[in-house]
């Protein structure tokens, strides 16, 4: 096949390829269209990258120092969002406000009476929301909690010795709580090194406690020989206490013994006295009625008085009070005085 074409079909297609006009075909404004898209897009990401790389987010318990150039220009405390230049201009250091807590370990110290004790104390602490305190943290340690936590050891254990020269061995350990004084030991502790602490770290102290405490082995010897003799003294006085209360009770039961005795002695001479004077009434109203009779019951009395079961007496049978077993009533009335036992007609008392 013979294809003919004319001058014009290659100028017309030379144009096509080597003009400087629009494209006046479909695909020009679509080009320019997806060329704006792409530009919209990098400039979106762009801006979502700066605001992200200048946005600070401060959490609760926590604060930011935004730092310029590697000095420190504010410090942000409040939980939220903050805005900040995009590094490498300005840039952001976290600072954990929580509250921790840091142990000495054991101590060895002296107390006022010469004697030893090991004390492990432990201390809570933690950076104030102050920018000039977070800012003296900064300077201080770096931001690092575990240097802060290794200094504030060495501080609370040199505080420890000055704090125990103050107080006896018996106020720290004892067996009377009453004389035990473990929390004037950690107030005086804590009012020792709350200032210095703040001033040097920035880190404000919380509390001071005692979390252990325990003897060596010559202290351990001389606090068991003290409680001994304490816990011997106060047995002494206890045994002494109860001595002089039986002694007491003993005495007042004797008097009381006495006392009642007493009472009996003369309730019972009384009573006797008594029965005497009625029966001398009784014996004199006898005699009056008949004084034969009388007389002979007296004499048996008086026999029955005088001889018991196993008795063997050798007595002549007319003298008194064994004639009136042989003469009988209403004989003998009157027996010779010099040969024989007479009742008297009346006893007193």
């Amino acid at each position: 096949m013979l294809h003919v074409h004319s001058h014009d079909d290659d100028h017309d297609h030379h144009g096509d390829h080597h003009g400087h006009g629009p494209h006046p075909g479909p695909e020009g404004p679509v080009g320019r269209l997806k060329f704006f898209v792409r530009i919209g897009l990098a400039s979106a990401l762009l801006a979502g990258a700066g605001l992200a790389a200048s946005a600070v987010m401060v959490s609760a318990g926590h604060a930011v120092v935004v730092t310029e150039f590697g000095n420190p220009l504010r410090v942000l405390t409040t939980p939220g969002l903050a805005w900040k230049l995009p590094a490498p201009v300005q840039a952001t250091i976290p600072v954990d406000l929580r509250l921790r807590t840091t142990s000495t370990g054991l101590q060895d110290v002296g107390t006022r009476d010469g004697l030893r004790v090991l004390v492990q104390a432990y201390i809570a602490w933690q950076v104030p929301a102050d920018p000039d305190r977070i800012r003296q943290f900064l300077r201080a340690v770096r931001n690092d909690p575990d240097e802060a936590a290794r200094q504030l050891r060495n501080f609370v254990g040199s505080a420890l010795q000055v704090t125990a020269s103050s107080f006896d061995l018996a106020e720290l350990v004892n067996t009377d709580p009453g004389r035990v004084r473990l929390a004037a030991f950690e107030a005086r502790l804590k009012a020792q090194i709350e200032q210095p602490v703040l001033e040097t770290y920035g880190v404000a102290v919380r509390q001071v406690g005692i979390e252990r405490l325990s003897l060596p082995e010559t202290t351990l010897a001389a606090t068991v020989g003290r409680m001994r003799s304490e816990r011997e003294t106060v047995a002494a006085q206890r045994t002494a206490e109860g001595l002089r209360a039986a002694a007491q009770i003993r005495s007042e039961a004797a008097r009381d013994n006495r006392i009642t005795i007493a009472t009996a002695r003369t309730e019972a001479a009384e009573i006797e006295a008594a029965s005497r004077r009625e029966a001398s009434k009784i014996n004199a109203k006898a005699y009056a009625v008949d004084a034969d009779l009388y007389l002979m019951l007296r004499s048996l009395d008086t026999l029955a008085t005088v001889v018991g079961p196993n008795t063997r007496l050798v007595l002549r049978t007319d003298a008194a009070p064994f004639h009136v077993l042989v003469q009988g009533p209403g004989r003998g009335t009157a027996p010779d005085p010099g040969r024989g036992l007479a009742p008297a007609p009346h006893q007193g008392p």
